[in-house]
């Protein structure tokens, strides 16, 4: 399946021009089999995103992106905004209450080269990711983002490598010229929020560029690895080591 898991519409975003009908439409037209509304600091009814995908007989899955201290968070399974999110770790308190997870949304905005021109900057940028405690609450990082410019997404791609986080990616839609540019690879079915959330939390999924180089000039998100089982497998195992390490640094 291809979902698009970072979507915005008016007026729940009030910087969206797209109506959720259209945006439904044209990510039908565009082969995707459902997206995920993600408005900023709002949260939709539900009931109306089932008549919504009813409509249309499409899977379209609600969520929120939170404005926090520590950069933009991905909500899959909450439905209300509660004062205090915009602190990550409270955020976090209320996304477990509900059993939902958070994805990083474009984490280049808060972390990027001073000079993007000069090799140390982009290194120096990544160690100061680390000290981004948002950053230890996600289940993933979204390193493609329709919107973003090619070397920012490749910075979110180097500090999602340097973590061992699994990536994902969105349009971040905001107008019809952003739609269909990437999506995420789920391999089982998502047709609801807690299908998404299993498989977010599971790790299996991939992020595709959809405009053959567009959005990212890095090959591994041009198509689906030969054998995504063992890329999965290794990006664990990585990301089981880079908790370790991270662990014993505190810890001292």
């Amino acid at each position: 399946m291809l979902i698009d898991l970072h979507t915005h519409t008016h007026p729940g975003s009030w910087d969206s021009y797209l109506h959720p009908d259209e945006l439904v439409e044209r990510s039908k037209q565009a082969g995707l089999d459902a997206i995920v509304l993600s408005e900023h600091d709002w949260a939709w009814d539900p009931e109306e995103v089932r008549k919504l995908a009813k409509r249309h007989n499409f899977t379209v899955i609600p969520a929120m992106e939170i404005n926090t201290e520590d950069g933009h968070m991905l909500v899959y399974g909450m439905h209300k905004y509660v004062f205090g999110m915009h602190r990550a770790h409270e955020l976090m308190g209320h996304v477990d209450e509900v059993d939902g997870v958070m994805v990083a949304a474009h984490p280049y905005r808060r972390h990027h080269p001073w000079a993007w021109d000069k090799e140390q900057e982009w290194e120096d940028a990544v160690v100061r990711s680390e000290e981004n405690e948002g950053f230890r609450l996600i289940v993933a990082m979204e390193v493609l983002n329709g919107r973003g410019k090619q070397n920012e997404n490749a910075m979110a791609a180097r500090i999602a490598d340097h973590m061992h986080f699994h990536g994902t990616a969105g349009t971040d839609s905001h107008a019809t010229t952003d739609i269909g540019k990437c999506a995420t690879y789920f391999e089982r079915d998502v047709r609801d929020e807690r299908q998404l959330i299993e498989e977010l939390r599971a790790g299996r999924f991939w992020p595709l560029d959809l405009t053959g180089g567009t959005v990212s000039k890095d090959p591994r998100y041009q198509a689906l690895p030969d054998d995504i089982h063992a890329v999965w497998r290794e990006l664990d195992a990585g990301r089981a080591e880079y908790l370790a390490r991270m662990a014993a640094k505190y810890a001292r």
